[in-house]
């Protein structure tokens, strides 16, 4: 079956002519809405659920079923996951042939990219940061000794679990057990210092 789908951001817009391109193409089935692509889209949630092996979801557009192309990704993993294709009216995609998956494999790999480069991108302004002399990370309390020898004390008597412990003192199970220990935290900035470790072993 070919179910379609029809949206437009707001109540002043119409969706004449996404149903009416829809209607051409023999969408016996179509789902519309009047929100922006940030929001519910509950009709669209509806189609998604009604999805069944050997149908398809024709869209005008695919900006009209997307809100980006992470978002795009997850839907056609849905739609696929049912045995179901999806179609653009006015794009190169359409699953139901090879080069429609072609295209959505394309999708994916620029996906990945896209994450590796605002990784990059997030790492290199940290590092720039940190060689600055900026502080990363969540700046670290110092807690009293008084207050880590009555932890220690508490634990001691063998009533008293970490977790027990920390909710007395209002900290994590994990710090309270650092703290009684003696144990250091983990070592800080974990992936930035796998950075700063090659640029040493670069100089």
């Amino acid at each position: 079956m070919l179910i379609g789908y029809a949206r437009v951001s707001t109540r002043e817009q119409e969706t004449y002519l996404q149903i009416d391109a829809l209607n051409k193409a023999g969408v016996e089935v179509i789902y519309q809405e009047k929100t922006s692509s940030v929001g519910s889209r509950p009709e669209l949630q509806k189609l998604l659920a009604s999805l069944s092996k050997g149908d398809c979801l024709v869209v005008y557009k695919m900006d009209r079923i997307a809100r980006s192309l992470k978002d795009l990704l997850s839907i056609l993993e849905r739609v696929q996951a049912v045995g179901a294709n999806i179609r653009s009216l006015t794009e190169p995609l359409d699953t139901s042939v090879p080069v429609g998956i072609f295209m959505v494999q394309v999708l994916g790999a620029v996906a990945q990219l896209e994450r590796s480069i605002i990784r990059e991108r997030t790492v290199a302004g940290q590092l720039a940061a940190y060689r600055r002399g900026v502080p990363l990370g969540r700046r670290k309390h110092a807690t009293p000794p008084e207050t880590v020898e009555k932890m220690r004390e508490l634990y001691a008597t063998g009533e008293y679990t970490y977790p027990a412990i920390g909710k007395v003192f209002g900290v994590h199970a994990s710090t309270a057990k650092r703290l009684i220990t003696g144990r250091s935290a983990r070592k800080k900035m974990p992936v930035l210092g796998q950075y700063l470790d090659d640029d040493s072993a670069h100089m």
